[in-house]
């Protein structure tokens, strides 16, 4: 049996616990204006930013860190709402692909602003007293979390995937990352660009 967590340990992983139950919902207060969950902004941004504003749900899926039943009933809902449609992918008739709407860019556009005060707020605010802006140091700690959960996708599991290349500041990019340089996020001066 491995030896039990050290009370350093502990603390880190309780505080980790307390922000995974407290982040989502204070980001779906803040975003309810805009009509949309957190979850549901994030599928929104990763529409807006791909080619022709479409994704395979398997694609959006692995974008978004969801399952694909869990992307099927958000997109289910969004479609309800107008915000985005289903199309058959042109190269793969049994894939289905979420087009964005102009409803949905429309509500997008609208949410972006409210999830960056948000999120300045909630997040970037409390970073200001680690070295820098502490937002490298908050992409790193994620970026080491998520690849252990995936130690498939980070060591190469055999099926012609490999580890991505080293990123800006000696960190591999890592799925879940934004659009480079999407034109929907621009630097803000004081902040970090990743």
């Amino acid at each position: 049996m491995d030896a039990l967590l050290t009370t350093p340990e502990r603390v880190a992983i309780a505080r980790l616990h307390a922000l995974l139950e407290l982040l989502p919902a204070a980001l779906d207060k803040r975003l309810g204006a805009a009509g949309v969950t957190a979850f549901e902004y994030t599928l929104l941004e990763t529409l807006s930013e791909a080619e022709r504003t479409r994704m395979r749900l398997s694609a959006l899926a692995a974008k978004t860190n969801a399952s694909l039943p869990r992307i099927s009933r958000v997109v289910t809902s969004l479609e309800r709402r107008g915000l985005v449609s289903r199309a058959a992918c042109e190269g793969d008739g049994r894939a289905i692909n979420a087009v964005l709407t102009s409803d949905g860019a429309a509500t997008h556009a609208l949410s972006r602003g409210l999830y960056a005060e948000a999120v300045r707020e909630l997040i970037l605010t409390g970073l200001g007293s680690l070295p820098g802006d502490g937002v490298d140091q908050l992409a790193d700690l994620a970026r080491a979390i998520l690849t252990s959960l995936d130690t498939a996708r980070a060591q190469g599991d055999g099926s012609g995937t490999t580890p991505t290349p080293e990123g800006p500041s000696g960190t591999r990019d890592c799925a879940a990352d934004p659009a480079p340089a999407c034109p929907a996020a621009p630097t803000v001066p004081g902040s970090s660009a990743r």
